[in-house]
């Protein structure tokens, strides 16, 4: 009897253990990229974001998201994965990830949904005029519209540099 006890101490110890180890290891950083570019510079906020574009006389750019969202993920990837849209981003933008809704209700002109991407310009206009393709929910864009993302981004980039 007593080295049944003496042995249930010891696995009890011993899967206290593994389970704090496997806890440890599971535990992964939170970027503010949260996965959509590493090596761009993120704000943290919508006010910073508006901040900043005044401030640098580039455009806003607000990515609505969410993890569990097949079709944020799919658009994640490719837009993670796009060399070109990495270095637009870094360099002609300022870069907001969002996982909710802001309180400026310009930023849902059609609704609320995911995934959602608007512009704001220097002037801190929300750039209703940049849409995608569907007509029922104008701003999101899935993987195979990275061509549309990158002629927006080039025509934002243009206009604002003509700014300068």
């Amino acid at each position: 009897m007593h080295s049944a006890v003496i042995l249930s101490f010891i696995l009890l110890v011993i899967s206290s253990n593994f389970t704090k180890a496997i806890k440890k290891e599971k535990q992964v950083p939170q970027t503010l990229s949260r996965g959509w570019g590493d090596d761009i510079t993120w704000v943290q906020t919508y006010e910073e974001g508006l901040y900043q574009a005044k401030q640098s006389n580039k455009p806003l750019m607000v990515i609505h998201h969410l993890e569990d969202c097949q079709y944020c993920r799919a658009l994640k990837k490719v837009f993670a994965e796009s060399q070109e849209i990495q270095e637009m981003c870094q360099n002609d933008f300022i870069m907001l990830n969002l996982m909710h809704e802001t309180t400026d209700k310009n930023l849902s002109p059609d609704g609320q949904y995911v995934p959602r991407i608007m512009f704001v310009d220097p002037s801190l206009t929300v750039r209703a005029d940049i849409t995608g393709r569907y007509t029922n929910r104008l701003y999101t864009y899935e993987p195979q519209d990275l061509a549309v993302c990158k002629f927006f981004f080039s025509r934002l980039h243009s206009e604002y540099k003509s700014l300068q």
